[in-house]
């Protein structure tokens, strides 16, 4: 394996994770109207608070899904019989539909745990902050397509593990950029 192939691999885990990326931004932007939670308390505290909606559940999570099927037609264009990792044309969609829903029931578990943690709404968590919606995207997809999960991001024999270092690197510095650009936009309270 030279380093042609492990960029190859990269990439390949970032196009393959992209529809995993854009459902929290863009839940942002559908978002507002009733909470996931209905405003319901545990021992006092919210369970996910106000910035967890049903509109930005299904909006973010329909936009990853458009996302994912834009991606498997751009695929298709190059390569009629891969669709480019996603495998079968079947098995791409309920793989693109576990990355985008499961993607918003990490950061939705993220923001349970913050709750429970006393930290509010807006206040930073470190780690948790950037990666639930990572973790709860590849749980999901686990649950359904394990052999996936590993084949494209953690087979080390192939390299593909490369793929996951990847996507934790860019995960930190999209995460950062991306909260950066909805304040700046009025889309957020805080920068973080």
């Amino acid at each position: 394996m030279d380093v042609l192939d492990v960029v190859v691999i990269m990439i390949a885990g970032l196009w393959l994770f992209l529809p995993a990326m854009l459902p929290n931004s863009a839940a942002v932007v559908f978002g507002g109207g009733t909470p996931v939670d209905l405003g319901k308390s545990i021992n006092g505290k919210r369970i996910l608070g106000d910035g967890k909606t049903w509109r930005g559940f299904f909006g973010g999570g329909l936009a990853g899904v458009v996302l994912g099927l834009i991606l498997m037609a751009i695929a298709y264009v190059f390569d009629p019989d891969s669709l480019f990792g996603y495998m079968s044309f079947r098995k791409g969609i309920c793989i693109i539909v576990c990355l985008s829903f499961g993607s918003l029931l990490g950061d939705m578990l993220g923001s349970f745990i913050k709750r429970r943690l006393n930290i509010e709404r807006g206040k930073k968590a470190p780690v948790l902050d950037q990666y639930d919606f990572l973790i709860g995207a590849f749980l999901l997809t686990s649950l359904f397509y394990p052999h996936w999960v590993y084949d494209t991001y953690i087979e080390i024999p192939g390299g593909h593990i490369f793929a996951l270092i990847f996507l934790l690197i860019i995960t930190l510095l999209l995460h950062r950029a991306m909260n950066i650009i909805g304040y700046k936009a009025g889309l957020k309270d805080v920068p973080w």
